[in-house]
């Protein structure tokens, strides 16, 4: 199992407006479009990444309103150590709304919203390209059950937690995952509230080296068995973790001339 995570989805209503927040304010640039019946799907992402770096996905479905829930957090982009509040006021003398600013967040972090209101955060990082995704925040309401999904379904390790009197994060991601790669951020809350997932957030990607035996390997470890291969045409497959936030598994040809496996 590779397990690298490949991208993560979320839904946006006005295709060109997210296009145009997201290749001008991150700079990123589309990798790779999809157009199916009633829906649009882009690939984003630093025009120089890292192979095993993941990209965003914006799905347009026509005619649909979006409600965003709270089992999704956000995404985080990095940019260099020390250029914090530098990259911050570029946004903002881009006329990005100011939302959490560095200093609101003792200077180590900050967040804005793309226009669908899906949060970023801004991270402090001497690797990957500037604005490349770091990782994807999940709520997660038993911290144990969702740290053993992660840990025993797909083999990945604990790198990092963070503790408070109210909460928790707990970061994972595969074993020997490059410096350059997203990782998973769990985030409990202590208080035992519940979450709505809402439509506006899709799910996270993760390689499979073989996508029929890896799913295989994934029903013994009694993953859940949501959307199989053969269901999908043996093209890709989606699992559900403890909490319900879908897992899209995929074979990655990089050097295929399109990205999609369909």
């Amino acid at each position: 199992m590779d397990g690298t995570l490949d991208h993560t989805m979320i839904r946006v209503e006005d295709l060109e407006e997210s296009l145009d927040w997201y290749q001008t304010h991150l700079e990123y640039e589309e990798k790779d479009r999809y157009e199916g019946d009633g829906f649009t799907i882009v690939y984003l992402g630093p025009e120089e990444m890292h192979e095993e770096g993941a990209m965003l996905e914006l799905t347009h479905n026509e005619g649909a309103d979006l409600e965003l829930g709270d089992a999704w957090g956000h995404v985080a982009v990095r940019v260099p150590e020390g250029e914090l509040e530098e990259h911050y006021e570029q946004l903002m003398d881009g006329g990005v709304e100011d939302y959490r600013d560095p200093e609101s967040c003792g200077g180590r972090y900050a967040f804005v919203k793309d226009p669908d209101g899906h949060e970023i955060e801004i991270v402090q990082r001497d690797q990957g390209a500037t604005w490349s995704l770091d990782h994807t925040m999940i709520r997660v309401e038993d911290a144990d059950e969702a740290l053993g999904f992660w840990t025993r379904k797909f083999e990945y390790d604990e790198v990092g937690r963070w503790e408070s009197d109210s909460f928790a994060n707990y970061f994972v991601e595969p074993s020997d995952a490059a410096e350059e790669a997203m990782s998973v951020e769990l985030t409990y809350n202590y208080d035992g509230r519940s979450y709505e997932m809402g439509d506006a957030w899709g799910h996270l990607c993760v390689r499979m080296d073989d996508l029929e035996e890896d799913w295989d390997q994934l029903l013994e470890r009694e993953a859940e068995d949501y959307r199989d291969p053969e269901s999908n045409d043996n093209m890709y497959a989606f699992t559900k973790d403890p909490d319900g936030h879908e897992i899209e598994l995929i074979e990655r040809d990089l050097e295929a001339d399109s990205l999609f496996p369909f």
